[in-house]
Order: structure tokens, then C-alpha cells, then sequence
């Protein structure tokens, strides 16, 4: 989960309900884009200062933060338990949109993850797995 306040559109900081605006423009992008609108790259620092990015689905998203799901054991998973940092850009290009995020990382509950996990289709857990 990651967070930071500010949403910033083109020459605007929107403060108080930037979460608001994210998830507008997010059922935009659902309306709009072809692929995956829900596909963030995620940047993260290894433990020699060498960053990596690569893409995530975001899963959910509230004033607590983004919520993406991995596995602990993947690079991506050991960088962001040994940084606790990372960055994400969310980008629209049919609505000629992105955002920037960064902030630091926890970990979801247990049980959140869990229900996560029960809710994907068996071929998808077994995959992840």
C-alpha cells in the first residue's frame, strides 16, 4: 500500500480529496482504454541504490493508499520489504492522463491478503502459487 498527499494535474496540486479525483479519472480509464486501466509501473530500489520498475495491476485504492498484491519472495517483493519506498505512474494515454505516486510501503493484513488470494479464479491461484 502506498500513499502521498497530492494529486497533481497539469498545472494544479489538488490537496484535500485527491483520491476523489483518482478514482474519476480511473473509471475513465475503464471506459476508455483498451488494456488494462487498472496497470501501474511500480519502482523500487534494490539493496545497492539500483532501481527496477515493472508493471502491477492495482487492486483497490482509498485515502490509506494503493493497494497492489506480489509475492514477498520475487525481487520486486524483497526490494519493497528492504526499502519500504516506492514510486507508481498510472497512465491513460487515450485520455492523455497519468499519475504519479510514491510513498512509503506497508503490508496489507493477513487476512486482507488472504480473501485476496480466494477471490482470484483457481488457475490463477495456482499460478501464483
Amino acid at each position: 500500500m502506498m500513499s502521498e498527499n497530492g494529486l497533481t494535474s497539469g498545472d494544479f496540486t489538488l490537496e484535500n480529496e485527491p483520491y476523489s479525483l483518482f478514482g474519476t479519472w480511473l473509471k475513465d480509464a475503464e471506459a476508455s482504454e483498451p488494456n488494462d486501466p487498472s496497470a501501474v509501473a511500480l519502482a523500487t530500489v534494490d539493496a545497492d541504490g539500483m532501481p527496477n520498475v515493472r508493471m502491477v495491476l492495482l487492486k483497490s485504492f482509498d485515502p490509506d493508499g494503493f493497494v497492489f498484491y506480489t509475492n514477498f519472495e520475487s525481487r520486486k517483493g524483497q526490494e519493497l520489504q528492504g526499502q519500504k519506498k516506492a514510486a507508481m505512474v498510472f497512465h491513460w494515454k487515450s485520455l492523455r492522463r497519468q499519475v504519479r505516486v510514491r510513498g512509503a510501503i506497508e503490508i496489507v493484513s493477513d487476512a486482507e491478503a488472504d480473501a485476496y488470494y480466494e477471490s482470484r479464479p483457481r488457475g490463477s491461484r495456482i499460478g501464483a502459487w
